[in-house]
């Protein structure tokens, strides 16, 4: 019964399970994933803070990034990525054989125990491919990250610049009612004409129906932040904050080089690993030429003394015609990916220099209407209103002081939108980490995803 001992044995360590060394590759992408899972595990997620006016925005950051449900996905594909790994640096299943001789009675009993061995170099190209795409997943997963704290940022900034057109349209409104005041005033006494009143109202209806149609306008601006946030739409939104994503300084664009977003940006590295996935995609195609071997042992526990009997096996790979497709098939997958990257890092050369520019003319505008236009234009208001007041200054002239005034500071705050949103967009080009195994420094405090 000693074959059959040893045999049960074997067995039972296949059944029990063996492990295999994970390869470095592996190790990085589970240190990732451990690192960051903490924060989107159901059993450790951490608690949202409650949000109202006051909550700080990196409370609004949290919630955008925690509870988007487009990073959560992101988040499970690269763990999925992650959990194939081990199965593809990992060989086949050991079999249980079984052979019996039966003639009237059983005259053979061979119970036997296969191990499969794919040929050399096989699984250690199938974990690279492997690696390469949970590598490709974890940039993905950073792109969306990334992308849910800029979509809450631009949406806090077209709240805050809504509500300052608001308040300037108010504050215009309020001047245009004093000039309305004061032409019937005047053409109460003979001063000015009726058609001064009426221009002056007309203006001022003007800027009423302005203020009307900007206040309609927060509901879908209200509904964008909602969904930055990943909050369904049966639910309600929370209120803006009050401290919204303290502004820029001037200047912030002048330290974004293009060398840095060339290393760091998550869709050029995502790129990356996609042609590193191709390639060993390739290396594993090659080595189909290579046959694979089987081999076990069986034992004939009905004779005396027992009989072993070794088998051994080895696949023949003959069909070239298919292994030079699959090749040919590789090959064109590699030149494929190594072509989209070199168009990406065109596009995101353009892109950067764009955002650049847009960044810089803004703050130009932004130059000269705050030390120059609206003080101007402000000095001009004021010595039309004086003189009107007096009787010594044209109407249409005030009025046109008017416009221009709103008009300069209406622009300002587009242009510090423009600006803001501008320098944001970059921070998606250039935040990805030079060490990949840390998240970007824009979606974390004190060292948590968020």
């Amino acid at each position: 019964m000693k074959p059959c001992f040893i045999i049960s044995l074997f067995a039972l360590a296949a059944m029990v399970g063996c492990r295999t060394v994970p390869t470095p590759a592996e190790r990085v992408e589970r240190e990732r994933l451990e690192n960051v899972g903490r924060d989107f595990l159901p059993e450790s997620r951490p608690v949202l803070p409650a949000l109202d006016a006051d909550s700080a925005p990196a409370d609004y950051l949290r919630w955008a990034i925690l509870n988007q449900p487009s990073v959560t996905a992101a988040y499970f594909e690269w763990a999925a990525a992650v959990s194939r790994i081990p199965a593809a640096r990992t060989p086949p299943d050991p079999r249980l054989t079984f052979q019996a001789d039966i003639q009237s009675v059983v005259t053979s009993l061979m119970p036997g125990l296969m191990f499969d061995f794919p040929g050399p170099g096989k699984l250690a190209a199938g974990a690279e491919v492997a690696s390469a795409e949970s590598e490709m997943k974890y940039h993905a997963f950073t792109r969306a990250a990334l992308q849910a704290a800029f979509e809450v940022k631009k949406a806090c900034w077209e709240l805050r610049t809504l509500d300052a057109r608001l308040e300037l349209n108010r504050q215009m409104a309020g001047l245009l009612a004093e000039t309305e005041t004061v032409a019937e005033a005047r053409n109460a006494t003979g001063a000015a004409m009726l058609p001064d009143v009426l221009r002056a109202r007309i203006e001022r209806e003007q800027r009423l129906s302005e203020i009307r149609s900007l206040e309609d306008s927060r509901a879908p601006l209200l509904e964008r932040f909602k969904a930055a946030l990943g909050i369904a739409p049966e639910k309600s939104a929370p209120p803006p904050p009050r401290q919204f994503f303290p502004e820029s300084p001037a200047g912030a664009a002048t330290a974004a080089r293009l060398d840095a977003a060339l290393l760091r940006n998550p869709g050029l590295r995502a790129m990356q690993a996609e042609i590193r996935r191709a390639e060993a995609e390739l290396a594993l195609v090659r080595k189909a030429k290579i046959p694979d071997f089987s081999a076990g042992l069986m034992a004939d526990l009905k004779m005396a003394p027992v009989l072993f009997r070794p088998q051994a096996a080895m696949t023949l790979p003959v069909w070239r015609e298919r292994i030079a497709s699959d090749i040919t098939a590789a090959e064109s997958a590699k030149k494929s990916a190594e072509a989209r990257f070199a168009a990406e890092r065109i596009a995101l050369a353009a892109e950067f220099a764009e955002k650049r520019f847009m960044v810089r003319e803004a703050e130009r505008s932004l130059e000269l209407l705050s030390t120059q236009l609206i003080p101007l234009a402000a000095r001009a208001l004021e010595a039309a209103r004086s003189g009107y007041a007096a009787g010594a200054g044209d109407f249409l002239m005030l009025l046109d002081t008017q416009r221009t005034l709103l008009d300069f500071r209406l622009r300002q705050q587009d242009a510090r939108l423009q600006r803001e949103l501008s320098l944001a967009a970059l921070a998606l080009v250039l935040e990805g980490n030079a060490d990949s195994r840390e998240p970007p420094p824009s979606i974390t405090v004190e060292g948590r995803w968020w």
